[in-house]
Protein backbone atom coordinates (compact mmCIF):
# COMPACT_ATOMS: atom_id res chain seq x y z
CA UNK A 1 0.00 0.00 0.00
CA UNK A 2 3.05 2.25 0.13
CA UNK A 3 2.34 3.84 -3.26
CA UNK A 4 -1.22 4.88 -2.45
CA UNK A 5 -1.97 8.61 -2.44
CA UNK A 6 -4.96 9.78 -0.40
CA UNK A 7 -6.73 12.98 -1.50
CA UNK A 8 -9.41 14.21 0.89
CA UNK A 9 -11.87 16.96 0.03
CA UNK A 10 -13.45 18.58 3.07
CA UNK A 11 -17.07 19.66 3.09
CA UNK A 12 -20.55 18.86 4.35
CA UNK A 13 -22.78 16.09 2.97
CA UNK A 14 -26.28 16.82 1.73
CA UNK A 15 -27.84 18.65 -1.19
CA UNK A 16 -28.27 21.87 0.80
CA UNK A 17 -24.47 22.22 1.03
CA UNK A 18 -23.51 20.90 -2.40
CA UNK A 19 -22.43 24.16 -4.06
CA UNK A 20 -21.60 26.26 -1.02
CA UNK A 21 -18.23 27.93 -0.49
CA UNK A 22 -17.46 25.63 2.45
CA UNK A 23 -17.68 22.65 0.09
CA UNK A 24 -14.87 23.74 -2.22
CA UNK A 25 -12.91 20.65 -1.16
CA UNK A 26 -15.79 18.36 -2.14
CA UNK A 27 -16.06 20.10 -5.50
CA UNK A 28 -12.42 19.54 -6.34
CA UNK A 29 -12.46 15.88 -5.27
CA UNK A 30 -15.49 15.29 -7.48
CA UNK A 31 -13.78 16.95 -10.43
CA UNK A 32 -10.73 14.73 -9.93
CA UNK A 33 -12.96 11.63 -9.84
CA UNK A 34 -14.53 12.75 -13.11
CA UNK A 35 -11.16 13.36 -14.76
CA UNK A 36 -9.71 10.08 -13.52
CA UNK A 37 -12.90 8.14 -14.33
CA UNK A 38 -13.27 6.96 -10.76
CA UNK A 39 -16.54 5.63 -9.33
CA UNK A 40 -17.76 6.81 -5.94
CA UNK A 41 -18.95 4.31 -3.37
CA UNK A 42 -20.15 4.61 0.21
CA UNK A 43 -17.86 3.07 2.84
CA UNK A 44 -19.61 2.75 6.19
CA UNK A 45 -16.41 1.69 7.97
CA UNK A 46 -14.91 5.09 7.12
CA UNK A 47 -18.12 7.17 7.32
CA UNK A 48 -17.03 8.47 3.93
CA UNK A 49 -17.50 8.22 0.19
CA UNK A 50 -14.41 6.98 -1.60
CA UNK A 51 -13.29 6.50 -5.20
CA UNK A 52 -10.25 4.52 -6.34
CA UNK A 53 -8.28 5.74 -9.33
CA UNK A 54 -4.93 5.51 -11.03
CA UNK A 55 -3.05 8.54 -12.28
CA UNK A 56 0.31 8.45 -14.07
CA UNK A 57 1.03 5.01 -12.67
CA UNK A 58 0.12 5.95 -9.10
CA UNK A 59 -2.76 4.49 -7.11
CA UNK A 60 -5.01 7.19 -5.67
CA UNK A 61 -7.91 7.17 -3.27
CA UNK A 62 -10.30 10.12 -3.26
CA UNK A 63 -12.28 10.64 -0.08
CA UNK A 64 -15.31 12.74 0.92
CA UNK A 65 -15.93 12.49 4.69
CA UNK A 66 -19.65 12.20 5.48
CA UNK A 67 -19.22 13.22 9.11
CA UNK A 68 -19.87 16.93 8.52
CA UNK A 69 -16.99 19.36 8.51
CA UNK A 70 -16.34 19.63 12.24
CA UNK A 71 -15.77 15.87 12.60
CA UNK A 72 -13.80 15.29 9.39
CA UNK A 73 -10.89 13.84 11.32
CA UNK A 74 -12.96 10.81 12.36
CA UNK A 75 -13.34 9.66 8.75
CA UNK A 76 -9.83 10.57 7.63
CA UNK A 77 -8.20 8.82 10.59
CA UNK A 78 -10.18 5.67 9.80
CA UNK A 79 -8.93 5.66 6.19
CA UNK A 80 -5.34 6.35 7.25
CA UNK A 81 -5.44 3.50 9.79
CA UNK A 82 -7.03 1.01 7.39
CA UNK A 83 -4.47 1.58 4.63
CA UNK A 84 -1.60 2.19 7.08
CA UNK A 85 -0.67 5.36 5.25
CA UNK A 86 2.03 7.80 6.35
CA UNK A 87 0.81 11.40 6.55
CA UNK A 88 3.21 12.24 3.71
CA UNK A 89 0.79 10.43 1.37
CA UNK A 90 -2.16 12.58 2.44
CA UNK A 91 -3.37 15.74 0.72
CA UNK A 92 -6.34 17.61 2.18
CA UNK A 93 -8.28 20.13 0.10
CA UNK A 94 -10.03 22.83 2.08
CA UNK A 95 -11.73 26.20 1.62
CA UNK A 96 -10.05 29.28 3.10
CA UNK A 97 -11.94 32.50 3.76
CA UNK A 98 -8.70 34.35 4.51
CA UNK A 99 -7.56 33.95 0.91
CA UNK A 100 -9.21 35.81 -1.97
CA UNK A 101 -11.40 33.84 -4.33
CA UNK A 102 -9.08 32.33 -6.93
CA UNK A 103 -6.01 31.87 -4.75
CA UNK A 104 -4.41 28.44 -4.53
CA UNK A 105 -2.02 27.76 -1.66
CA UNK A 106 -0.48 24.32 -1.30
CA UNK A 107 1.72 23.80 1.75
CA UNK A 108 3.45 20.78 3.34
CA UNK A 109 1.87 21.46 6.73
CA UNK A 110 0.87 24.26 9.06
CA UNK A 111 -1.78 25.27 11.55
CA UNK A 112 -5.51 24.93 11.13
CA UNK A 113 -5.91 28.69 10.80
CA UNK A 114 -9.15 28.36 12.75
CA UNK A 115 -10.69 26.02 10.18
CA UNK A 116 -12.80 23.49 12.08
CA UNK A 117 -12.24 20.70 9.57
CA UNK A 118 -8.46 21.00 9.89
CA UNK A 119 -8.78 21.25 13.66
CA UNK A 120 -10.61 17.92 13.65
CA UNK A 121 -7.92 16.34 11.47
CA UNK A 122 -5.16 17.54 13.77
CA UNK A 123 -6.99 16.13 16.77
CA UNK A 124 -7.57 12.68 15.26
CA UNK A 125 -4.35 12.32 13.28
CA UNK A 126 -2.17 13.57 16.09
CA UNK A 127 -0.13 15.90 13.91
CA UNK A 128 0.07 18.47 11.14
CA UNK A 129 2.55 16.73 8.86
CA UNK A 130 0.33 16.37 5.81
CA UNK A 131 -0.06 18.53 2.71
CA UNK A 132 -3.04 20.82 2.50
CA UNK A 133 -4.34 22.72 -0.50
CA UNK A 134 -6.26 25.83 0.48
CA UNK A 135 -8.78 27.16 -2.04
CA UNK A 136 -9.51 30.83 -1.45
CA UNK A 137 -13.19 31.69 -1.15
CA UNK A 138 -12.80 35.31 0.02
CA UNK A 139 -14.40 36.97 2.99
CA UNK A 140 -17.41 39.28 3.05
CA UNK A 141 -17.83 41.21 6.27
CA UNK A 142 -19.82 44.16 4.99
CA UNK A 143 -23.18 44.99 6.55
CA UNK A 144 -22.27 42.97 9.61
CA UNK A 145 -22.53 39.70 7.70
CA UNK A 146 -21.09 36.85 9.74
CA UNK A 147 -18.43 34.57 8.32
CA UNK A 148 -20.59 31.48 8.90
CA UNK A 149 -23.26 32.87 6.61
CA UNK A 150 -20.66 33.59 3.96
CA UNK A 151 -18.96 30.20 3.90
CA UNK A 152 -22.26 28.33 3.95
CA UNK A 153 -23.64 30.54 1.19
CA UNK A 154 -23.60 29.68 -2.51
CA UNK A 155 -21.26 31.19 -5.06
CA UNK A 156 -22.66 34.08 -7.08
CA UNK A 157 -22.84 33.71 -10.87
CA UNK A 158 -19.60 35.67 -11.32
CA UNK A 159 -17.87 33.69 -8.57
CA UNK A 160 -19.05 30.41 -10.08
CA UNK A 161 -17.51 31.28 -13.44
CA UNK A 162 -14.16 31.97 -11.79
CA UNK A 163 -14.52 28.90 -9.59
CA UNK A 164 -14.57 26.63 -12.64
CA UNK A 165 -11.15 27.97 -13.66
CA UNK A 166 -9.86 27.65 -10.11
CA UNK A 167 -11.00 24.04 -9.82
CA UNK A 168 -9.46 23.15 -13.17
CA UNK A 169 -6.09 24.59 -12.12
CA UNK A 170 -6.33 23.01 -8.67
CA UNK A 171 -6.98 19.63 -10.29
CA UNK A 172 -3.77 20.06 -12.28
CA UNK A 173 -1.96 20.95 -9.07
CA UNK A 174 -3.15 17.81 -7.28
CA UNK A 175 -2.20 15.73 -10.32
CA UNK A 176 1.28 17.26 -10.18
CA UNK A 177 1.54 16.43 -6.48
CA UNK A 178 0.74 12.79 -7.26
CA UNK A 179 3.07 12.39 -10.23
CA UNK A 180 6.02 14.69 -9.44
CA UNK A 181 5.79 15.78 -5.82
CA UNK A 182 4.92 18.56 -3.43
CA UNK A 183 7.68 21.04 -4.24
CA UNK A 184 6.96 21.10 -7.96
CA UNK A 185 3.21 21.31 -7.36
CA UNK A 186 3.71 24.35 -5.12
CA UNK A 187 6.13 26.08 -7.47
CA UNK A 188 4.05 25.59 -10.59
CA UNK A 189 0.55 26.26 -9.37
CA UNK A 190 0.44 28.32 -6.15
CA UNK A 191 -0.95 31.80 -6.69
CA UNK A 192 -3.96 33.66 -7.95
CA UNK A 193 -6.15 32.41 -10.76
CA UNK A 194 -7.91 35.30 -12.49
CA UNK A 195 -10.92 35.38 -14.77
CA UNK A 196 -8.69 36.64 -17.60
CA UNK A 197 -6.00 34.00 -17.19
CA UNK A 198 -5.52 31.99 -20.41
CA UNK A 199 -6.50 28.35 -20.09
CA UNK A 200 -3.58 25.97 -19.56
CA UNK A 201 -2.90 23.52 -22.38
Amino acid sequence: METLHLIVGLGNPGAEYSRTRHNAGFLLARLLAERWRAEWRDEAKFTARVAQAEYDGHRCLLCLPQTYMNASGVAVAAVIAYYRLPLSRLLVVVDDADLPLGELRLRPGGSSGGHHGLESLEQHLGGRGYARLRLGIGRQAQNGRRLTGHVLGRFTADEAALLEKVLARAAEQVSCWVSIGLDMAMNRFNGLVTALEPKDN
